[in-house]
């Protein structure tokens, strides 16, 4: 992840991009936390709920394999089927904790 880049494509400045990255992960960790519950309670709802408001944080950053994966977890959700939702749920605190480590640097 380019950081610089990243900033420049949605017209921030490095600083400012860093500074919602941050937010997204610790606002993030949270709502990953939500989600894991509602799946593993079988709550399609709110799994759905969850992965749409994720899927949406991700795409206003540029962050597209955790766009991509909030958007298989909605998906599944909608078809009532949250067998490999926890597995997705793994991908994205994997990418979280890139970002973070990236974003640290």
């Amino acid at each position: 992840m380019n950081i610089k880049e990243s900033a420049e494509n949605l017209g921030l400045e490095e600083e400012e991009y860093l500074e919602l990255l941050e937010l997204f992960i610790d606002t993030g960790t949270t709502d990953l936390a939500d989600l894991q519950s509602a799946v593993e309670k079988k709550r399609t709802e709110e799994v759905a709920c969850a992965a749409h408001s994720m899927k949406g944080a991700a795409a206003n950053l540029g962050l597209t394999s955790i766009f991509r994966i909030a958007k298989q977890i909605e998906e599944m959700a909608h078809k009532d089927m949250l067998d490999d939702a926890l597995g997705a749920i793994r991908s994205i605190k994997n990418e979280m904790d890139l970002i973070t480590n990236i974003s640290k640097r």
